[in-house]
């Protein structure tokens, strides 16, 4: 099944390091983000992905240029007067990878509507390229497969940033929760399943995703929202940037679904 993956926005809120390259390719433990993501979606086996590029897309296709390369154990024999390469434990992933130019301003409707020749007729999955979750992606297309819509959304609960207080009479404090579970509602992280029935809803460049198609699709009673419980973490700021690499240096990651 395919994997399409939105690459392609300006990542304004992490200015700091994406003014240099797109927010998918800022690094987590020396590996860009959306290898992490691919990474979790390779682990359930589907490992053929469509990526939307656009602000600096050529990044991203410098890095799979080289891919191979840069994961292997190299030698440079100079001494035959044309320099030898040779890799030794090579160590690739089995992945098909299709970057596709789909527009500097273009909108993640307009993206989805342009990678349409890639993902042909059958179901898709479509992701964020900045956030990681430790998503069981069998038992969310299972969900999605039961319920015969043609769109499901995986929705999650985000921890507050800060702590919460209840203040009684006097001012006494009367409870004190540490980063409760936000105010309870359920957010967008992402992590679709989409029928091909999807492209009737897109329209031109300018279209979001998240506004007029998935709004008709909700009210039509097309969308249906696969409930993640476990951990979840967006990659907006250079605070959650900082937050991930924490967790990936701890050695303990809870995204890390692979060996």
């Amino acid at each position: 099944m395919k994997v399409v993956i939105l690459a392609g926005g300006y990542g304004t809120r992490i200015s700091e390091e994406s003014h240099l390259k797109p927010k998918p390719m800022i690094e987590i433990g020396e590996k860009p983000i959306l290898w992490h993501i691919m990474k979790t979606y390779s682990h359930f086996g589907h490992r053929d992905f469509v990526i939307c590029l656009g602000y600096k897309g050529y990044y991203i296709k410098e890095y799979f240029a080289h891919y191979y390369l840069h994961e292997s154990n190299v030698t440079f024999d100079f001494a035959a007067g044309e320099p030898q390469v040779s890799h030794d434990e090579t160590v690739a992933e089995p992945w098909k990878v299709s970057l596709v130019n789909t527009g500097i301003d273009t909108q993640t409707g307009g993206r989805v509507r342009r990678i349409r020749p890639w993902v042909g007729d059958g179901t898709f999955m479509l992701t964020y390229g900045d956030g990681v979750g430790r998503i069981d992606i069998d038992a969310l297309l299972a969900f999605h497969r039961a319920h015969g819509r043609l769109a499901t959304v995986t929705a999650t609960q985000p921890a507050g940033r800060f702590g919460s207080l209840e203040v009684g009479d006097g001012d006494a404090v009367t409870r004190f929760q540490e980063k409760p579970q936000g105010d309870r509602s359920w957010i967008n992280a992402g992590y679709f399943v989409f029928e091909p029935g999807i492209f009737d809803y897109l329209g031109g460049d300018d279209m979001a995703l998240e506004q007029e198609p998935l709004d008709t699709l909700a009210r039509r009673g097309e969308l249906v929202a696969y409930r993640h419980r476990g951990f979840w973490q967006p990659m907006d700021t250079l605070r959650d940037k900082n937050l991930l690499e924490k967790l990936w240096q701890s050695g303990a990651a809870p995204w890390k679904v692979w060996g």
